[in-house]
């Protein structure tokens, strides 16, 4: 039987494989991904068969490459983190996506559009403050689902189970209590230690 089951693995290529080699392929080839910055024009303007590409805001073609490359390649290799991690966290890699994400389409737009999109830039931070904040939410709700599983706890019990500032029972105790004196009418003239004893 043990030797049915990894003839058969050995005779079935494995997808899993291939996708492996691929992910450890490109984060192998990320250095190179970003020195191909070097293979730009050192110049405004970059004229191909396909295309005619004018830097206005770097006034150079290699160094607006190099800032797109710059943001890029840690782009894809936070790809490859999001979509391989299996962490329950992994929803906290989208922030620095999301913040690389800006910045290249800004860079872009700042080249191509030569418009002042410093605003963009500058309030960076205040634009992406809700896609943060939605996202810590989300983990937060994830990591709650985890310790439940884990633990056994019922989150439905949370709320009866808060405790107030001035009386050191919790509210499902007062319900306790309060069940115990409707049920014996004489144990409602007893102090609480009694009904702690009895229980």
């Amino acid at each position: 039987m043990i030797k049915f089951k990894n003839k058969q693995l050995i005779e079935q290529p494995s997808g899993f494989l291939l996708l492996g080699s691929v992910i450890a392929f490109l984060i192998a080839f990320s250095p190179y991904l970003f020195y191909l910055y070097e293979i730009f024009p050192d110049g405004p303007v970059w004229e191909n068969s396909f295309f005619i590409y004018e830097s206005k805001y770097y006034e150079n073609v290699l160094t607006a490459a190099w800032t797109y490359l710059g943001k890029i390649t840690p782009l894809m290799l936070l790809f490859i983190w999001f979509f391989t991690c299996k962490h329950w966290w992994y929803h906290v890699i989208l922030i620095p996506i999301a913040m690389y994400t800006f910045q290249l389409v800004v860079a872009f737009y700042e080249d191509v559009y030569m418009d002042a999109a410093r605003f963009m830039d500058i309030d960076g931070l205040i634009y992406l403050a809700p896609f943060f904040f939605i996202i810590l939410v989300i983990v937060y709700l994830v990591r709650i689902q985890i310790f439940d599983r884990i633990y056994g706890i019922d989150l439905s019990e949370l709320n009866e189970t808060d405790v107030s500032i001035f009386n050191n029972m919790s509210t499902r105790e007062e319900k306790e209590l309060e069940f115990f004196r409707q049920e014996n009418p004489a144990a409602a003239n007893e102090p609480e230690e009694d009904y702690y004893r009895k229980l």
